[in-house]
């Protein structure tokens, strides 16, 4: 059973990865910038491709394809790297293309099916129906959360 609220209406930033479109909340999106190389971190899970250097901030890079397990992902001029800025740690997601900034209404907004147990859905936090297409809304606090990213603000936490 999902335990994953269904988001609250809002603006939605859609992207793709392969044929798939997906939403994450405009409201945790810093910025989005071109892919480009990142400091490989030994010894980590293959889908964090590393870190790079933000003005000052070192941010941990994840790739969406790998994480979510989809087919190998590949890097070409259309490749984007959605910096995020949840629970406060930032972190860069790197995703195929990014589309456009969408409204979705509650009547838009539909649960997360139940797969049983052999699909995880933690990290879907609904499914956004949108004309002919509909968008998987992830749960990123969840996402990074699994991600096992460490603390990098544990000393600004027992502040």
């Amino acid at each position: 059973m999902s335990s994953t609220p269904v988001p609250t209406p809002g603006e939605f930033l859609t992207f793709t990865l392969g044929d798939e479109h997906y939403g994450v909340d405009i409201l945790k999106v810093q910025e989005i910038r071109g892919y480009d190389a990142v400091t490989r971190v030994p010894d980590a899970p293959e889908y964090i491709k590393g870190v790079i250097n933000l003005r000052g901030t070192i941010v941990p890079v994840i790739d969406l394809r790998l994480k979510l397990r989809l087919k190998e992902a590949r890097y070409d001029s259309f490749t984007v790297m959605i910096v995020l800025n949840v629970e406060d740690r930032v972190v860069g997601i790197v995703v195929d293309s990014v589309s456009d900034v969408v409204p979705l209404s509650a009547e838009q907004i539909r649960p997360t099916p139940e797969f049983g147990a052999t699909v995880d859905t933690r990290f879907i936090s609904g499914i956004g129906t949108l004309d002919e297409r509909m968008l998987i809304l992830l749960d990123i606090e969840t996402l990074l959360d699994s991600a096992e990213l460490g603390e990098p603000h544990a000393e600004a936490a027992a502040a």
